[in-house]
């Protein structure tokens, strides 16, 4: 039986890719808004490398003997396993390879604050061991929404980091919080991340939107009155917002379960149709209706 533990999470894009767990649940743990990792009897833990090794051996047998496939893309899951130190980064490489001498890349989530624990020395060597396509959840570039919301890092941690990552040739996709900046400020928080991603390479900048939930530290500030959520319509501004602010060349996407309408383009080439859309749904959908799909939204 495989190794893992609790709910998996894995961004939609990496369906088709072997799942490993090499950790679980998150190191920061503190994100007012994130009730993700809440049915983990711990903050987190590291996989034994033990596990890690059965579960290549299990999942060589299972690719060969069933799916009669190569498989050229692991998926490492946790909340952020390129929080790992270089070295044991490297051996789960090694090992992923040794079992399955075909794969071509290996991704993970990552925050901003993982990069900063590799030097650029060490990023360019991972890179070569096939660690490529990290998937980071930035939320915003709003320095106001990143400090209350107690994420660890602000604007300029994106700008450096990230362009460490583009320096070392190591590819990142981006997941915006559509809703992070509260009522009255989503378009300018998305301005600000539209700001930012400009000065970056992301290949992919997806939106989720935020739903907030009893258990979250987020809905005790909502009840103090400390802060206010976003209408559901404010947040299809504030996406339109986001993508008219993007002047990059990557792709666009809102494919996760929170958002009650889906989208996908490449831009720039698809932007005006994105717009179109965003649009429509704007004047077109009530807030009653969008309201409804929110409630019935089980995760972030």
């Amino acid at each position: 039986m495989m190794h893992y533990t609790g709910t998996i999470w894995r961004p939609p894009y990496e369906a088709s890719s072997l799942l490993l767990e090499v950790t679980a649940g998150c190191t920061h743990h503190r994100c007012k808004f994130c009730t993700l990792y809440a049915d983990l009897p711990f903050q987190f833990r590291m996989s034994p490398m033990e596990d890690i090794e059965a579960d290549l051996k299990e999942t060589q047998k299972m690719y060969r003997s069933f799916f009669g496939r190569k498989v050229t893309r692991t998926f490492l899951t946790g909340a952020n396993p390129f929080v790992l130190k270089y070295d044991r980064l490297m051996e789960i490489a090694g090992l992923i390879h040794r079992y399955f001498p075909e794969m071509e890349t290996i991704g993970c989530f990552s925050r901003v604050t993982d990069v900063t624990l590799k030097t650029d020395e060490e990023l360019a060597a991972l890179r070569g061991a096939g660690y490529d396509g990290l998937t980071i959840g930035i939320e915003t570039a709003d320095d106001e929404a990143l400090r209350f919301m107690d994420k660890g890092y602000l604007a300029v941690d994106i700008l450096e980091q990230c362009g460490r990552l583009d320096k070392a040739g190591i590819r990142y996709s981006f997941f915006y919080l559509t809703g992070i900046s509260g009522e009255g400020r989503g378009e300018d928080g998305a301005r600000a991340t539209a700001a930012v991603c400009n000065q970056l390479h992301p290949a992919l900048v997806g939106a989720n939107m935020l739903t907030i939930y009893p258990d979250s530290r987020l809905y005790g500030e909502i009840r103090q009155g400390n802060w206010k959520e976003e209408t559901e319509t404010e947040k299809y501004r504030e996406v339109r917002a986001l993508v008219e602010g993007l002047e990059i060349p990557t792709e666009f996407a809102a494919l996760g379960a929170s958002n009650a309408f889906q989208m996908h383009g490449v831009l720039p080439e698809d932007k005006e149709k994105l717009l179109a859309f965003l649009d429509d749904v704007i004047k077109n959908v009530g807030e009653d209706e969008l309201r409804r799909y929110r409630k019935s939204v089980r995760h972030l």
